[in-house]
């Protein structure tokens, strides 16, 4: 195909405004799909974690036929602590669909991915969706989007964006605001019209850069990227160039493109198609796939850096071997240095003792889904609590700062300021967004956030919400308050009693039901005072 009938794009928006609902959306118009494929409600979302959580954390690859055009859709995880995925992603595409929630408008991580996509000189076209929704106001939202590039110092060009609005759980999309309901094609020639093609040189010597990995049992690592320049030959060898500078020669095994969701094999691909390539040994992102005889690397890959770790180690707690398959170090570390192969902004160190390894990613979320697809898979092992990832830089501390968005009732509104306050939050916004609902935007240490959500929720009823995401480092900003309760402790080893828990219901929260089993040393629960307090949990009558 030529390379000007190519259209390479990807999707960015803040988490949960619809970009994988969008996606599906158009795969199904398409006429790609059998109706026995359509029946999932995300057919994008296709990890057990991503379809529990709704939302995006894999960056994932489809392509669509639309009248003589081929369009290569790359959809990209929403939240900034999957940032390292949308770095690489967007180094693929040529343009940006930009979707932004008709009620909520632009987000912190609307903010952290479009200023990703402004600084490579990507030109979005802004999707307003959810406009059947109760409270959308697309107006309102398209003007905060205007804002938003305002302040990122986005270039006339880029300001002067392409707008559509849509339902993507619907399947419509609107040319104005009131217009009438039409199906999808107005965006799809939208993307044909505003997108540019690939400006890489057919005619010149293959490269290609990695900027995604696979892996299948059969043809081993695959790695995932956009032909830069010239065209793949099947009878020719390969060079690729490592990220310090050593070459590997290989030949091709297989080489895949995508059609609808599905990897097929291609005997051959040009520039500006999106393929994947088997065959070497050993391959990382960000690594140069050329030509044997004029071997030359493009530009590594710069991933932002960890701001969060975890210390992950042997369990060694009385119930160790109980509930996991893999237990020992050895199994640990592997487990985690076959991750950072794919998971491109983590960080594994090892540490003084053996049996324990300092993890560190770009945040709570980041951390979370890692140690829970561990969890599934069977290993078992206890973690720290989290720190900041500090650094120095002329002798000063620095420490990471978060961007956070706060949406409570009025009424709430004081006590929420006082506890960010405590924890060192600095506001620099409020703004009405409904009839008794007020927006707060802070800046706060990511130390300051450990453990706020959970006291927003007790503080506002349940009715409070918090987005935030990486702001920038700053000068480290001292002590923070510690926490005010203490913890309840056991006393013995044995099983929970109604009984017990009857009892000590009045002493603080508890953690665990009855009937379950407890260790010696084992936190059960949290102290109303602020002393540490060990009960006895297994008391019968």
């Amino acid at each position: 195909m030529n390379n000007e009938n190519i259209r390479n794009i990807g999707i960015i928006a803040h988490v949960d405004h619809g970009k994988t609902t969008l996606v599906d959306c158009l795969l199904r118009q398409s006429g790609m799909f059998r109706a026995a494929e359509l029946a999932e409600s995300c057919i994008m979302d296709s990890n057990d974690l991503e379809k529990e959580r709704g939302i995006t954390i894999f960056s994932k690859n489809a392509s669509i036929q639309y009248k003589d055009y081929k369009i290569n859709i790359v959809d990209t995880p929403g939240h900034a602590d999957f940032g390292g995925e949308v770095e690489r992603i967007l180094k693929m595409v040529n343009g940006v669909l930009l979707i932004v929630d008709a009620s909520e408008g632009p987000m912190p991580q609307t903010r952290f991915v479009l200023k990703k996509s402004l600084d490579l000189g990507l030109k979005p076209i802004v999707v307003v969706n959810k406009i059947d929704r109760p409270g959308a106001n697309p107006e309102n939202a398209l003007n905060e989007v205007f804002d938003l590039f305002v302040n990122l110092g986005a270039s006339d060009e880029q300001l002067d964006f392409s707008t559509i609005y849509t339902s993507a759980k619907q399947g419509f999309c609107r040319v104005e605001p009131e217009g009438e309901n039409q199906d999808m094609k107005p965006l799809l020639d939208m993307i044909v019209e505003k997108v540019e093609h690939d400006k890489g040189d057919p005619k010149g010597t293959f490269q290609m850069l990695v900027s995604s990995i696979d892996f299948n049992d059969y043809v081993g690592r695959i790695a995932i990227g956009k032909i830069q320049r010239g065209v793949y030959d099947p009878d020719k060898q390969y060079t690729l160039i490592k990220r310090s500078g050593d070459m590997e020669e290989f030949k091709v095994s297989k080489l895949f493109a995508y059609s609808g969701l599905q990897r097929v094999e291609m005997e051959e691909a040009a520039t500006g198609d999106i393929v994947g390539i088997s065959g070497m040994k050993e391959v990382d992102i960000g690594e140069t796939i050329t030509d044997r005889e004029y071997p030359e690397a493009l530009p590594v890959i710069e991933i932002d850096e960890p701001t969060l770790s975890i210390n992950f180690s042997v369990n060694n707690s009385p119930f160790a071997g109980r509930e996991g398959k893999f237990v020992t170090s050895r199994q640990l570390r592997d487990r985690l240095f076959k991750e950072i192969k794919l998971n491109v902004a983590l960080r594994v160190e090892e540490t003084e003792t053996s049996e324990a390894f300092r993890v560190s990613g770009r945040g709570e979320l980041h951390l979370t889904i890692l140690i829970e697809t561990m969890r599934r898979e069977g290993y078992e092992f206890s973690i720290s609590r989290p720190e900041v990832v500090l650094k120095k830089v002329d002798d000063k501390t620095l420490e990471p700062e978060e961007f956070a968005i706060i949406d409570v009732e009025e009424q709430y509104m004081g006590t929420v300021m006082e506890a960010m306050g405590q924890r060192k939050g600095a506001m620099k916004n409020m703004l009405h967004t409904g009839t008794e609902s007020i927006r707060l935007e802070f800046v706060v240490p990511t130390r300051g956030l450990f453990g706020f959500r959970s006291q927003l929720l007790t503080l506002t009823r349940g009715t409070g919400v918090i987005n935030h995401s990486f702001h920038n480092y700053v000068p480290y900003c001292g002590e923070l308050a510690s926490r005010n309760n203490g913890v309840l402790i056991s006393l013995e080893n044995g099983s929970t009693t109604t009984f017990s828990l009857f009892n000590l219901q009045e002493r603080g929260t508890m953690f665990l039901g009855p009937a379950e089993e407890v260790y010696t040393g084992m936190i059960i629960g949290e102290n109303n005072k602020d002393n540490d307090l060990v009960v006895n949990i297994c008391k019968k009558k």
